[in-house]
């Protein structure tokens, strides 16, 4: 089989949007797979810009007509499409769906996330009904986690399931990081993420008060923004924190790797996730995270060996874990070191790109 003649339609948005599908995306486009498929992107989404009624409304009517003449054009076959169990990208991209069906395409349907399916529609039948329908219309339904697939395949036993989770690009091993050894040496504390109340980011900044308050030497870096950057940065104000917390923005590349190698935990609280990219960044940095273990986190990690659980929505616990962690210092070089090769031997993106390889030359077969 020849697979350079093969081509694969990746719908998804746009490939310079700030989003971990777009990463996931350009993991595709930048891997060995350019080098066997004729990989195309069809971008889909308003890529988070405001829009009137009326342009959406356009937008919802044209993009599908787009998408069908690209297929008539392109002639891909397959089509990758990349959506999350979320109302919006649910309705939205039964259209593309649809479309790709009708045209006899093969369909990979790859869930970054979103609901379980048996909670989706909640109790409503019918609606439940057509979700199973819709996943039913699919060649192959590609998932970040064990729980998604557990969830999965209890809720439509026929379907074709695929068990894929995110990787990341590995940069050179930090291998000279040193962890402060002695509480009396600061302990760096860093969030790297969205700016959203849904990721912790509250319960971070009042476990910080209170490890303050038991006279630790500690310090935070907040990298990031979100909609509540203006009300976290107020908050930290309002509790006389502002000397032990800093805010850098959003970062990337050479300034994200900075922020990586000064930090010595990664405090990630959130309520729920698929697999989230800064977590495999943190692991492969040599830096553990203190994390809750939502979504595909335990399936990367082990309590105790490559970083932290704490439950969510509780800065007590968090706390606790942030100041054991201080007064154990060599607990986190373990952890550095087990979640750097955790990474280096499962979440690179050569094994990504293998996992797909193997997904389409089996439905081209």
């Amino acid at each position: 089989m020849n697979s350079t003649v093969f081509t694969v339609m990746l719908l998804g948005p746009s490939l310079n949007a700030v989003s971990g599908v777009s990463t996931h995306l350009n993991q595709l486009f930048h891997s060995s797979l350019a080098n066997e498929f004729n990989l195309i992107h069809f971008q889909v989404g308003s890529e988070g810009q405001k829009e009137s009624a009326v342009s959406k409304s356009k937008r919802f009517l044209f993009s599908p007509i787009q998408f069908f003449w690209q297929l008539i054009w392109k002639k891909p076959h397959i089509i990758h499409l990349n959506t999350s169990l979320v109302p919006k990208s649910f309705w939205r991209d039964i259209a593309y769906l649809f479309v790709a069906r009708i045209m006899g395409k093969k369909i990979v349907y790859q869930v970054h996330g979103g609901a379980l399916p048996q909670f989706f529609f909640a109790n409503n039948k019918l609606l439940t009904g057509l979700l199973k329908l819709i996943l039913s219309s699919t060649d192959v339904v590609v998932l970040l986690a064990q729980e998604e697939l557990h969830a999965y395949r209890n809720f439509k036993p026929s379907l074709h399931l695929e068990l894929i989770p995110n990787a990341i690009e590995i940069d050179a091993d930090p291998q000279w990081k040193k962890i402060p050894t002695s509480r009396d040496q600061l302990l760096r504390l860093v969030y790297v993420g969205r700016l959203a109340e849904n990721k912790g980011i509250f319960e971070i900044v009042e476990a910080l008060r209170i490890v303050l308050s038991h006279n630790r030497n500690i310090e935070l870096v907040v990298a990031g923004s979100g909609p509540e950057e203006d009300k976290l940065r107020i908050h930290v104000k309002d509790l006389g924190l502002s000397n032990h917390v800093s805010f850098v923005g959003a970062v990337f590349g050479e300034e994200k790797k900075h922020v990586w190698e000064q930090a010595d935990l990664f405090i990630f609280p959130t309520y729920h996730e698929g697999l989230p990219y800064t977590l495999l960044e943190s692991m492969a940095a040599r830096t553990p995270p203190v994390v809750c273990p939502v979504g595909a986190i335990p399936d990367v990690i082990e309590n105790r060996v490559h970083g932290v659980f704490v439950p969510s929505r509780n800065p007590e616990a968090l706390a606790v874990a942030i100041e054991r962690l201080d007064s154990d210092r060599a607990l986190i070089c373990s952890m550095g070191e087990a979640g750097r090769q955790r990474i280096e031997n499962y979440y690179t993106i050569a094994r990504l790109a293998g996992d797909f390889r193997r997904v389409y030359y089996d439905l081209l077969s």
